[in-house]
C-alpha cells in the first residue's frame, strides 16, 4: 500500500536571487522552466507551483505562455499540458506564494529551501519521513533561479534541503533538473 506524503507545493523564485557574484538580482521568467516544472509537479502529485516575480511584464509573459496552452491553440494541440500548466500559479512575491499555499492546505506550510552551495539541511530521506508522518504539515519548497536564492528569501525558510550532490565536483543544475531530482528524491518510487 502507498504512502500518504503532506501535501507539495514549490515555489519558483525569480527575487529575490543572486548572479554568480552573489549580488542581489530578479531573473526573468523563461517558458522552458514554466512547462518542464509543471509537467514535473504533475508527474510528482504536487499540488501548486507558484512562479515568484515582482515585475509586471514578467508575470504577464508567465501568464500568456500558460494562457496558450489553457485557453488558446495548444489547449487542441496537447491536453497533458493543459493538465500540468494548470498547476501554476504567478504571484508577485513570496508572501503571495505562502498565502496561496496556506489558503489551499488550510494550513501554513512549512517553508523549505534548497541550494546547491549548502552543505548541511535535512536529508532527503529524512525529509520523505517527515511528510510521511501522520498529521505532517504541507511543505512549501522554494527553489531559486539564477545562481540560487538570495540569504533575505533562505532566511523566510523552516528547512533547509540537502543539496544534490553528483559523481564529481561540479554542481550547477538548471532549476529544472534540480527540481525534477528533488521531486523524485521526496515523492518517487
Amino acid at each position: 500500500m502507498a504512502r500518504t506524503l503532506a501535501e507539495l507545493f514549490l515555489a519558483l523564485v525569480h527575487h529575490p536571487v543572486v548572479d554568480r557574484n552573489g549580488r542581489v538580482i530578479t531573473s526573468a521568467i523563461t517558458s522552458l522552466d514554466l512547462h518542464d516544472l509543471a509537467r514535473s509537479a504533475r508527474t510528482y502529485g504536487v499540488r501548486a507551483v507558484y512562479v515568484v516575480h515582482p515585475v509586471v511584464e514578467q508575470r504577464e509573459f508567465a501568464r500568456s505562455v500558460i494562457d496558450h496552452w489553457r485557453i488558446g491553440y495548444g489547449r487542441g494541440f496537447d491536453s497533458r499540458r493543459v493538465e500540468a500548466l494548470d498547476l501554476i500559479e504567478v504571484v508577485p512575491d513570496l508572501d503571495a506564494a505562502i498565502a496561496a499555499a496556506q489558503r489551499a492546505a488550510g494550513r501554513r506550510p512549512a517553508i523549505v529551501h534548497t541550494s546547491a552551495r549548502e552543505e548541511h539541511g535535512v536529508s532527503f530521506a529524512a525529509m520523505r519521513e517527515r511528510m510521511a508522518a501522520a498529521g505532517a504539515a504541507p511543505m512549501l519548497i522554494m527553489i531559486g533561479t539564477g545562481f540560487g536564492l538570495a540569504p533575505a528569501a533562505r532566511e523566510r525558510s523552516d528547512l533547509a534541503l540537502e543539496a544534490i550532490r553528483g559523481a564529481g565536483d561540479y554542481n550547477h543544475l538548471s532549476v529544472r533538473a534540480a527540481a525534477s531530482i528533488i521531486l523524485d528524491r521526496l515523492r518517487g518510487h
